[in-house]
């Protein structure tokens, strides 16, 4: 290193260069697949922009084999003539250059949603190579670049009469970690952005299979069909949604909600179709206008017992569904990604707008108004009831709460940012994570007795849960309209459970409480979960925790990778057979609850990427199995494989239906890859060489933290752990509801299609 810090030092990065520098500062996470699915967001929400201008109707995004995507609209067509002051034409300015756009100028468009005008150029510079088609003027234009760079400048290839722009890009693997798109995550974003704008076709068409699929989103009823959505798991108490909508100078909001039997709240807040998971100044004017909305209904029509009950914010919400868009023009946001917003005449927009509309709908449904009513004094009532949390909020004003101090082993550090709490279950592995624990910034606090369902149980009857009481104390924060994040005493909040099922239920229910009871935990990173080791490995008196199947199977291959292995003429070893041997592991997961015949298929190089040919591939299957015996049959979609045995036909069939685009586009990626060295099977192989690195060691499983000394404890589970995130809240509402809620069959539902990724606990 050179210690020399002179002007020379200083270094320059132009046009695009800085974002392939420090790519997480402009598209999030490179790593975790965040980042690679907001390319696509980046610029479908380019072409929103021409949909709330006016100018688009109709959105098509398609995934290809090669794992490259396109995103094409109907809207205007980015301009292609000579840009004034940049002497080059006005597409290839937006996408070279950062913070170039026709959002900036209000005359082009009133609201838009992309990231600060960086979106197109970002993506193109996180591209491997990137086409952009261009229909406008009667013209069709093309242009290509590679990582940012121009290649091809544009030119006219054709003639045509449609407008619009197309741009295909394939992500480029040296920047992102993981370059498989996820449908899934896809297909989420694109249903909200259809509710948010009625009227707007979004098809994402999938072509890594050899069966394309094509998934339209398309909706009329908006922000109503929005709550519909995320209600169909709840019961509601009225029939017709509440439905707002208020026009004003360069603001306008669309607003849906209904109260349902839930007992907590599911809000989404957007400004110019973009999510805030903080909210923000749309919503405080929300929450405010709906409790004196509520406030003053019942001040004019409820009894005399029921006015003297103060209502508050948190019991006129309870169970209540609602989706708030706002489209405004130079919205103010607190960072760059957007999360929360804070235009100040914003809140009193939409507090008068909400207090007057929720207001008139009282007055005109009022048998609908006696059903919600007594739900919110209900709510009021339980509240009163649970006064338990405003008793913890006194004892920790003065330092005292016994119950808490005979179960925590706190720590002598008193600055928040310093301090951990480990969340353990029971008193043997309390007592061992005490000892283990760092006394300085390590505080743990065993949970006795069952932890309660929140998700199944109201406000007052959580608190008498002793567990929940315990932890509350513990975090200082206290609870419901006393909740208070400012005050909470530890940053890092660490769940560690065992790692059998029973471990992984409390889990659960903790993660539930937290969601529902103390989301800003979760949104300023406070919360964690611990990786306790699964497996104990002991080689030549020497011993070692591994975290999990992935782990052990990475330190077996660590071993294996000092040997060496043939695969015909070719030597394998070191880092080489390694990556291999760790290629082959990911697929062997994908075929673990796939037809033997896929494995077959896979051996014989079948998935190269290409559609699935009789004859080409049909005669590389038979060259494979070398065995008369055999005989192969086509159809379309369906592969059958029968085997002759002394006159016994055995039959295995492969319906390529019942494998994901991203499975398939998994399988092709591995066998391009690698298929030139592989003479035999590569999960045999596999299976071959983990024996090899198996010899000679003997490894033990874990379920319990009981079972660690408190020394391994301490160099294991409590410094290994990683950090909770809501990505999708609306999500993470549903599986809540799904899977601790009342409904058996919605729980049923959700087993029966994830049961292919547990991992059962034998």
């Amino acid at each position: 290193m050179n210690n020399n810090y002179s002007a020379d030092s200083i270094q320059v990065l132009k046009g695009l260069e800085a974002v392939r520098k420090r790519p997480g500062m402009y598209i999030g996470d490179t790593d975790d697949g965040h980042g690679l699915h907001h390319m696509v967001y980046e610029i479908v929400d380019n072409s929103i922009d021409e949909a709330l201008a006016g100018y688009c109707k109709n959105i098509i995004v398609s995934l290809y084999k090669d794992g490259s995507v396109s995103v094409q609209d109907d809207g205007r067509g980015i301009p292609v003539d000579l840009h004034a002051g940049e002497k080059m034409s006005a597409a290839e300015v937006i996408m070279t250059q950062l913070h170039a756009g026709g959002k900036f100028s209000q005359n082009v468009y009133k609201v838009s949603g992309g990231l600060h005008g960086v979106g197109a150029s970002v993506v193109n510079a996180l591209s491997e190579w990137m086409v952009m088609t261009i229909s406008r003027g009667g013209h069709e234009h093309t242009m290509e670049f590679n990582r940012g760079k121009t290649t091809k400048p544009i030119g006219i290839v054709g003639n045509t009469r449609k407008t619009g722009t197309k741009i295909h890009f394939l992500p480029d693997n040296t920047i992102f970690q993981n370059v498989v798109f996820e449908k899934k995550e896809l297909a989420n974003r694109f249903q909200e952005l259809v509710f948010l704008n009625p009227g707007v076709r979004v098809t994402l068409i999938d072509k890594r299979s050899e069966e394309i699929t094509e998934d339209l989103f398309f909706d009329e009823g908006g922000v109503v069909s929005f709550v519909k959505f995320l209600g169909k798991r709840k019961k509601p108490l009225h029939e017709n949604i509440i439905n707002i909508q208020q026009e004003g100078d360069n603001i306008a909001l669309r607003c849906a909600l209904m109260w349902t039997e839930s007992y907590h709240e599911s809000s989404l807040f957007f400004t110019n179709t973009i999510p805030q998971r903080d909210g923000g100044t749309h919503t405080m004017g929300f929450r405010s206008g709906l409790t004196r909305a509520i406030q003053q209904y019942l001040k004019e029509n409820g009894s005399k017992t029921q006015q003297k009950i103060n209502i508050t914010g948190d019991d006129v919400r309870e169970g209540i569904t609602c989706v708030l868009s706002i489209h405004v023009a130079d919205p103010k946001f607190s960072s760059q990604t957007k999360e929360k917003l804070v235009s100040s005449h914003v809140r009193s927009f939409v507090e008068n707008a909400i207090y007057k509309k929720v207001g008139e709908w009282f007055e005109e449904n009022p048998q609908v108004a006696k059903t919600i009513l007594p739900r919110i004094l209900n709510a009021a009532s339980a509240r009163e009831a649970a006064r338990k949390a405003r008793d913890m909020s006194r004892k920790q004003k003065t330092g005292i709460d016994f119950q808490v101090l005979k179960k925590l082993a706190g720590c002598s550090e008193k600055d928040p940012a310093k301090c951990e709490l480990f969340l353990v279950e029971g008193d043997s592995a309390g007592g061992s994570a005490k000892q283990a624990r760092n006394r300085f910034v390590q505080a743990v606090l065993p949970l006795r007795g069952k932890i309660l369902n929140v998700e199944k149980a109201r406000f007052d009857k959580m608190l008498s849960s002793a567990a929940i009481t315990t932890l509350i104390s513990a975090l200082g924060t206290n609870i419901g309209e006393d909740f208070d994040i400012d005050k909470i005493k530890y940053h890092k909040v660490i769940i560690m459970t065992d790692a059998d099922v029973d471990g992984k239920h409390i889990l659960a229910l903790l993660l539930t409480f937290f969601f529902r009871y103390m989301k800003p935990i979760i949104d300023r990173g406070y919360l964690y979960i611990a990786q306790p080791p699964l497996y104990g490995i002991k080689k030549q008196g020497k011993f070692i925790y591994v975290r999990d199947e992935n782990a052990l199977n990475d330190y077996i291959l660590d071993i294996v990778s000092t040997k060496e292995f043939t695969q015909g003429d070719y030597v394998l070893t070191g880092s080489e057979l390694k990556n291999y041997l760790k290629d082959i592991y990911s697929v062997k997961k994908i075929l673990k609850s796939k037809p033997e015949v896929l494995r077959i298929l896979l051996a014989a190089g079948i998935f190269d990427g290409n559609s699935l040919d009789q004859d080409i591939h049909g005669s590389r299957l038979i060259n494979y199995l070398n065995d008369d015996r055999y005989t192969v049959q086509f159809s379309d979609y369906e592969w059958n494989l029968e085997f002759n045995n002394q006159g016994v036909r055995e039959s295995m069939c492969f319906d390529i239906k019942s494998i994901s685009g991203e499975d398939l586009q998994r399988l092709s990626t591995f066998t391009n890859k690698w298929s030139k060295i592989w003479t035999e099977d590569p999960i045999a192989f596999y299976d071959s060489c983990v024996a090899s690195g198996r010899r000679g060691l003997v490894i033990q499983r874990y379920k319990g933290l009981g079972e660690m000394n408190p020394e391994d404890l301490s160099s294991t589970a409590m410094k290994s752990y990683v950090q909770v995130k809501i990505d999708h809240i609306d999500e993470a509402d549903k599986i809540c509801i799904d899977l601790m809620g009342e409904s058996v069959e919605e729980r049923r539902i959700f087993i029966e299609k994830n049961a292919a990724y547990a991992e059962l606990d034998t």
